[in-house]
């Protein structure tokens, strides 16, 4: 039998849409607990285990490729040279790289003694793996034959370091061009900390969703609730009742997006009745998925898609089939 907490969602999101929609399992970065991030065989893997979005984050080269990565430029945990030696920090930004250049790099395995590799110690390696184009990733969802799975696709742009991208009409410009041509605009969703970008995506492709994405914790915090911040394209709560929703809404957005411990029922209530749907991140505790479900998000991004369609189907959420593929 289906949960509570599955049961008001569903109730919820026919009252908000017409129609059914289900509950969303994200692979974060194709699943990094499992495989390396961002990269062709995470994908795959994901694609495989039957997911309901990949979740990814990209930016562009200095010949103008878009690449998928989570970093503006090469990670210093995760890039090694051709002689097998990883990169010093802080790593090139890639809009000073060609794409062959990006493409000497082996990203396949996580730096033995980093912080990072003790945070993901059951990784498997794929030595070898190359940061993948977006279009390489499109061209392996057409491959699978995975007609209904999407990809929230995140601009990495940081307001604060205007050197190391593209200005925010440049990146979206070609990010929108591409996933035109590759056909794709109806299957893609568009998230990022830089609520510029967002803005920019319903100006010119009005169809995409946007998604906004929060931290208000912390000195990474990107919004605070009685300002503006460099991150919110001018929008301030504190116009809307101090209200993260309230704004979202006002900006125009389809899903909010926080980190998931700034998140309470009231909160995802708060954003249903706007007709907002709220996909929290990054959860990879089964406790946690469990509590975030029980609140009643309409979505996870987790590093652990396995765990997280384990728990989603405890919980009786239908789950999404595979479809085996090979990167």
């Amino acid at each position: 039998m289906p949960s509570r907490a599955t049961t008001i969602l569903t109730v919820l999101s026919v009252l908000i849409t017409g129609r059914v929609m289900a509950f969303d399992i994200e692979a974060h970065r194709g699943g990094r607990a499992l495989l390396p991030e961002n990269t062709l065989p995470a994908f795959a893997n994901a694609l495989s285990m039957g997911v309901d979005t990949l979740e990814l984050d990209v930016g562009v080269t200095a010949d103008s490729e878009v690449v998928v990565s989570h970093e503006r430029g090469l990670n210093p945990d995760l890039a090694r040279s051709a002689g097998r030696t990883y990169i010093a920090p802080p790593g090139t930004p890639f809009v000073k790289l060609r794409l062959d250049e990006v493409r000497t790099y082996d990203v396949g395995q996580i730096r033995p003694d980093s912080a990072y590799a003790k945070q993901f110690p059951d990784q498997r390696a794929v030595p070898g793996t190359r940061i993948p184009t977006l279009s390489e990733l499109f061209a392996l969802v057409r491959k699978s034959g995975n007609s209904r799975v999407r990809l929230n696709i995140e601009t990495k742009i940081d307001p604060n370091h205007p050197d190391e991208t593209l200005d925010p009409q440049a990146f979206v410009a070609k990010l929108l061009g591409l996933i035109d041509a590759e056909t794709f605009s109806d299957r893609v969703m568009i998230q990022s900390f830089d609520w510029r970008t967002l803005q920019l995506v319903q100006q010119q492709a009005p169809k995409i969703p946007t998604v906004y994405l929060t931290l208000q914790r912390g000195t990474g915090q990107t919004v605070v609730l009685d300002k503006a911040t460099n991150w919110t394209a001018g929008f301030s709560p504190a116009d809307h009742v101090s209200s993260l929703p309230r704004t979202i809404k006002a900006a125009g957005g389809a899903v909010w997006s926080p980190y998931f411990g700034d998140v309470t029922s009231a909160l995802v209530a708060e954003a249903h009745e706007l007709g907002l749907r709220v996909v929290v991140w990054t959860v990879n505790k089964r406790e946690d998925m469990a509590r975030m479900m029980e609140l009643g998000v309409d979505g996870i991004i987790s590093d652990r898609p396995d765990l997280l369609r384990e728990v989603a189907g405890e919980k009786g959420i239908v789950l999404p089939a595979g479809t085996p593929i090979a990167p």
